[in-house]
This record gives C-alpha cells, sequence and structure tokens, in this order.
C-alpha cells in the first residue's frame, strides 16, 4: 500500500489502518493522538496544496 500511496503524492505516515474494538475507547484515544501528532508534525502534503502564486 505505501508503494501506491507514495506514488500518489500521499506519504505514508498519513494514512494508518488499525482495528480497535468499540470496547476499546482508550485505545482509540491513543491511536487518534498519536497519528494526529505524526500528520501535524508532516505538516501540509506539498504536493497536494495548490500554490496560488
Amino acid at each position: 500500500m505505501g508503494n501506491l500511496l507514495e506514488h500518489m503524492g500521499i506519504e505514508k505516515d498519513r494514512v494508518h489502518f488499525s482495528w480497535i474494538s468499540s470496547a476499546e475507547a482508550t485505545k482509540f484515544v491513543d491511536v487518534v493522538k498519536e497519528i494526529s501528532d505524526k500528520v501535524q508534525a508532516l505538516g501540509p502534503n506539498k504536493k497536494l496544496v495548490k500554490d496560488y502564486n
């Protein structure tokens, strides 16, 4: 999957798949925070952001 995403211009760290049961609310919160932090650290995807200049 990583190669396809990179070919499309999406870094592999922007997408995450995880199996979380509905009974695992704490795990869900932890995973969302972790992925959000990673994506924020990457910043905007320069390949997909339109430059208006």
